[in-house]
């Protein structure tokens, strides 16, 4: 008797799902992109919060670049999961920055969780390669 192969199944989500999935992403990339765009404008907010972690000054405007390539990245369809990636490495580095300062650091490992949920909810390739099936 032969085992069905989870991993090939590519059934499309829900529409309900897929909506809530492009919400969530919405959410998400409109959150980043706000992060980016104020880091890169050295708004005061943004650079006085990137200081009291450690950060110099004259490095915020490079780390909203940094933020803002892989944000473009997961708001294209076609590169959205590479986007994720990144945009995972940057909040690891963040969550890292976080502890080592003695700050909460739950926001951006919320926000990773967050970007993959929103991509698991809405692209079949990602719910083949995690399924959440009984067996």
């Amino acid at each position: 008797m032969e085992t069905p192969n989870i991993y090939l199944s590519r059934k499309n989500p829900s529409k309900g799902a897929a909506i809530t999935g492009w919400i969530l992403s919405g959410l998400c990339i409109l959150f980043l992109l706000v992060d980016a765009v104020m880091k890169i404008a050295l708004a005061a907010p943004s650079v006085q919060g990137s200081t009291q972690l450690g950060w110099p000054a004259e490095h915020v405007q490079g780390l909203g670049f940094i933020l803002l390539a892989p944000t473009i990245l997961y708001a294209i369809p076609r590169t959205a999961v590479l986007g994720a990636v990144l945009l995972c490495c940057y909040l690891g580095g963040a969550v890292a920055v976080m502890y080592r300062m003695n700050v909460p650091f739950y926001f951006p490992v919320v926000m990773g969780i967050l970007l993959w949920v929103a991509l698991y909810l809405r692209i079949p390739a990602i719910r083949s390669v995690f399924p959440l099936v009984k067996n």
